[in-house]
Parts: structure tokens; C-alpha cells; sequence
């Protein structure tokens, strides 16, 4: 196995394990907490694949745990998506799946050994009233009920688990520090009411714990040694050290975080891809233009080239955009090397070769990857009549253009060279066809006789084409940022973005295609088989990347 790049985290794992370190002699075990209210994204992987490589590289294990504390937004067929979206990524967790649901109980002993200890209370105090007492800088949050007796609490945090009081009207609360200048440890509610139905715990709980008090809960559990985390929890590490310090759990994890990655032209916001896929900008979860798994998967993109994509782009202490085309470019990368060649026609014409004997064909032999010789050759057919792109052909072509026009010669890919002798127009003006002789000594593409021929072009035999709807797709987004504050993203939609072409022509070995295959197309770029819309007789391919790679990575 390639040798993983060591980053901060790392050096803090290694420091922890080694001789005197607080995990001495103990196995690296980390975990993936997703919360099971939406699809996972490119930027869940960047944090799945910290986790999973911290693991893999000191020989630990790696959990997937579900953090499902919030009953209000969270669906099984979310639980199923993220496995099945996880596995494809390239992460088998066995038989270490669990759900932060399932210590509930465990939990709720907890907070209730808190409240013994006096470190914990009930409060009566509203969300606006918590909120109109939290204080500022230099003045202290208050709450009337902080040194409320020990018996009190316990006697309403029962009541509370028992549905006696409506939602909203008590909560209970750790008793840390009112005027602390971090204000995650002025006295953080820690449980609240809500009467909601729970994906896997049906009704029978109305008491929710709050993720800061849940998830150190949860980690020290299953023996997690190293939670780690995005830059947003690092004000809340306290909050995690002390409810690991002050409850009677089995081990002390140790929170380490790391910079959030995005990258640019998308937005990251489960709030807001839902919002796209509800209001029907898009086609759903798996749109080829979202940065879910599902949509690059659908797109075209594999498993190793989002995790080559996630080790090159580092782990750091401070959170940034990435460009897109960084991740283009190792999709690009990997399927240049992997992916077969194939022809297809987008916006095809005919081209007629009048010399080139009617009622005859003829099988050519074409290379499948001239990057792989193993990957060997494929027949093509070749007749009289044969689909080229539109835009391989100009009545009126400019200086520098190689390809067909009236008295120029191309070379057909793998064919013969032709020189173009004329066009048809229709009524409205538009090219019916173009004519053109082949030479007959040119076969597969030779210049016996030495001269040169500047132009190669695909094209297609019309006697086998297989018809085939292509789409081509680009940024969902004009604006690279649209998730920065104070922008509507909805604005800053790409109405390009999707490019639908009904009448490709494509060489009949493609007939027989299925996700999730990928090709070249020859000159046009990669394609895969559409996971969604593609059958046998109506074939969709959608372009997972250009060919062209502008994007020049740091070495």
C-alpha cells in the first residue's frame, strides 16, 4: 500500500503512542461521525479520509458512528446513503457501525451523575431568555436557577424524561462557568425537550442530549483515542474535556481539529444543496453537478481519484477553497492511463466519400488506449458514408484551420486520409452534407508517398452508429464563491451548466456499454454511462471532464 503523507495529526498521534505518551501501548482508534440529515459531499470525505488515514497508517481501527441526536432532521434513507456512499468510497468498517441513539440510556445516567455531583441543573429559562442572559465580554451570563438543590433537579430532569413538561419550557445545564470568556462553557444546555419522533428510537425518548455533550459521551465509549474535527469545534474542545473530565466514562479521547476544505464554484451547505434539490434547480441528490458522491459518482468520478484528490490537497490548521480543477485533474489524470478510446459524434453531419465503392465496408483495426498496450485494439467499421462533427467542417474556415473544408485533406482516425470536394445546403441554409474522395493507399491513416496531412479528425460509420443522447456539463455555479455571506446563491446559478445532445453517433462497441464504465471519447473528452437514465437501446453518457487540463499543480 502507497505510503500516506504525514501531516500535524500525525505528529500528535505518534507523540501520544509513543514511550510516555497518553495512549502508550494503546491502538490508534478514530472515527466518522455523520449526522444522517442528508447526502455526504467532497468535503465530508477530505474529513472521512483524515480519519480513516490516521487509522490505516498506525495499524488502528475506524468507526462509523451516526450521530443522530437531532430526531427532527434525520431519515433512514439517509443512514442507508451515507453507508452505501461510504463503502463506494473505499472504507469497509465491519463490524464497527454504530449510532450515537444507541447510548441514550448511557447518556442519561450520565447527566444524571452530573446533577449529583452538582455540576449539572434544570432550567426554566426560555431559548430568548438563555440567550438575553448570556452576557458579553464583560459581563457574566446569569441564570435564576443555577443553585437550584440537587434533589430538585433530579425529581424535574425525571419529570422531564417522563413527558410531564412541554417542549421547550426546561432544559438542563451543565454548571461550569458564567463568566468564562469562551461562551461554550457559560453553563451550556446539555439536554433539551423535544417531542419528536426518532428514526431508530421511535417515541420512546423525549429528552435529546446536545451534540457537545453527546459526542465526548459516544467517543469515550468506544474507546475512541483521537476525535477528530473541523476548526469550527475548536472553541468547543473545553466543553469536550470537561464533560470527558467530570462524568464517569472508560477512557479520555483527545480532540485534535483540523482546517475545513471546499472547493470553489459549489456550495457546501446541506441547508442549501437541499434547498437546490427541492426547489428543483437541480435533478436531485445525485445531479452530476452536485458535490455529493452520488452526483460525482453519476458524473464519472472513482473512488481513487476524490482520494488522491483529498491526500493532495493536505491537511492543515486553517480552513480554504480548493479549485475544482485540481480535482478534474486527477479524475483526468487517472483515466487517461485507464480509460478505453472510443468515437462518437456530437453534432454530426455526413460525410459522403463518393469514391469509395457503394454497398462496401470494410473493418479497421484501432487502438483501445495508446497509453496501456495491454489494453490491445477494437474493429471499427468503414463505408461510403461515415458521421463527422459539425464543427469539423467550414465553408469559410480561418487561417490555421486543419480541418475539412473544400480542397483541404484530413486524415479519418485510423482510416484513410480524404480530401474534401464539396457541401450541400438545405432550404434554410444549413450543411445537408459534405463530399469528399478517400485515397485508397492511405489506409489506416499512412502517407506512402511522404506528404503531409495537418488534420485528424474522429468520425463514424452511419452503416453501424449506435444513437446516443450525451450530456455535457459544467460549473453549477458562475460565481466561484457563492457560499461566501451576504450572497444569494440561487443567483449565482450557471444557467449553462447542462448541455443535452439528443443525436450523437456513436461506433456500435459502445452499444453494449454500462455504468460505470468510463471512455474517451476521441477529442471530446471522458464519458461515463449514466447510472440513472442509461439502457440498453437508449444509451446516456454524461462528460465526467474536458481533455484540455489548464490547471498546473503545485509540486
Amino acid at each position: 500500500m502507497e505510503e500516506l503523507s504525514k501531516n500535524f495529526i500525525h505528529t500528535f498521534i505518534e507523540e501520544d503512542i509513543a514511550p510516555g505518551g497518553q495512549f502508550e501501548g494503546m491502538r490508534v482508534h478514530t472515527r466518522l461521525p455523520p449526522e444522517p440529515n442528508g447526502y455526504p459531499h467532497i468535503g465530508h470525505c477530505f474529513a472521512f479520509s483524515i480519519s480513516i488515514n490516521a487509522a490505516e497508517k498506525y495499524g488502528g481501527l475506524c468507526n462509523l458512528r451516526f450521530d443522530d441526536t437531532n430526531p427532527e432532521k434525520e431519515e433512514d434513507e439517509f443512514v442507508d446513503a451515507i453507508c452505501e456512499d461510504i463503502r463506494w468510497f473505499g472504507f469497509d468498517w465491519e463490524d464497527r457501525l454504530y449510532f450515537g441513539s444507541d447510548y441514550f440510556e448511557k447518556t442519561y445516567e450520565l447527566a444524571v451523575g452530573l446533577i449529583e455531583k452538582g455540576l449539572a441543573y434544570v432550567c426554566e429559562l426560555s431559548p430568548d431568555e438563555v440567550k438575553e442572559r448570556r452576557g458579553d465580554v464583560s459581563t457574566p451570563a446569569t441564570s435564576p436557577y443555577r443553585d437550584r438543590p440537587i434533589e430538585e433537579s433530579l425529581d424535574l430532569f425525571t419529570r422531564m424524561r417522563n413527558r410531564e413538561f412541554p417542549e421547550g419550557t426546561m432544559t438542563l445545564r451543565a454548571k461550569i462557568d458564567l463568566e468564562s470568556g469562551n461562551f461554550n462553557m457559560r453553563d451550556p444546555v446539555i439536554y433539551r425537550i423535544k417531542y419528536a419522533h426518532h428514526h431508530r428510537q421511535g417515541n420512546q425518548w423525549c429528552i435529546y442530549p446536545m451534540y457537545d455533550f453527546a459526542h465526548p459521551i459516544q467517543d469515550a465509549l468506544e474507546h475512541i483515542t483521537h476525535s477528530l474535527c473541523s476548526l469550527e469545534y475548536e472553541d468547543h474542545r473545553p466543553l469536550y474535556d470537561w464533560v470527558i473530565k467530570n462524568t464517569d466514562v472508560p477512557s479520555k479521547p483527545r480532540q485534535i481539529e483540523f482546517g475545513r476544505r471546499s472547493i470553489n464554484y459549489s456550495v457546501m451547505s446541506k441547508r442549501k444543496l437541499r434547498k437546490l434539490v427541492e426547489e428543483n434547480y437541480v435533478s436531485g441528490w445525485d445531479d452530476p453537478r452536485f458535490p455529493t458522491l452520488r452526483g460525482l459518482r453519476r458524473r464519472g468520478y472513482t473512488p481513487s481519484s476524490i482520494r488522491d484528490f483529498c491526500e493532495r490537497i493536505g491537511v492543515g490548521k486553517t480552513s480554504n477553497s480548493i479549485e475544482y480543477a485540481l480535482l478534474e485533474h486527477c479524475l483526468r489524470e487517472e483515466l487517461n492511463l485507464s480509460a478505453q478510446r472510443a468515437m462518437v459524434v456530437m453534432r454530426p453531419i455526413k460525410l459522403i466519400i463518393t469514391n469509395y465503392p457503394e454497398g462496401q465496408s470494410e473493418t479497421l483495426e484501432i487502438e483501445n488506449n495508446p497509453n496501456d498496450e495491454s489494453a490491445g485494439s477494437r474493429e471499427v467499421t468503414f463505408s461510403r458514408e461515415v458521421w463527422v462533427e459539425h464543427d469539423d467542417f467550414m465553408i469559410e474556415p480561418p487561417k490555421k484551420y486543419n480541418r475539412l473544408f473544400v480542397g483541404n485533406e484530413v486524415r479519418l482516425k485510423g482510416a484513410y486520409i480524404v480530401k474534401c470536394t464539396g457541401y450541400e445546403l438545405h432550404e434554410n441554409g444549413e450543411i445537408a452534407f459534405v463530399t469528399a474522395e478517400y485515397d485508397p493507399d492511405t489506409r489506416g491513416g499512412t502517407t506512402p508517398d511522404g506528404r503531409k496531412v495537418r488534420g485528424t479528425i474522429h468520425w463514424v460509420d452511419s452503416q453501424t452508429a449506435v444513437d446516443t443522447e450525451v450530456r455535457v456539463y459544467d460549473n453549477l455555479f458562475t460565481d466561484p464563491s457563492p457560499d461566501v455571506a451576504g450572497k444569494d446563491f440561487t443567483e449565482c446559478l450557471n444557467p449553462d451548466s447542462l448541455e443535452i445532445l439528443s443525436n450523437c453517433k456513436a461506433e456500435k462497441m459502445l452499444e453494449n456499454a454500462v455504468a460505470p464504465q468510463s471512455f474517451q471519447f476521441l477529442r471530446l473528452g471522458y464519458f461515463t454511462v449514466d447510472n440513472k437514465d442509461s439502457n440498453p437501446g437508449e444509451l446516456v453518457f454524461n462528460r465526467s471532464v474536458a481533455l484540455k487540463d489548464g490547471f498546473k499543480p503545485q509540486k
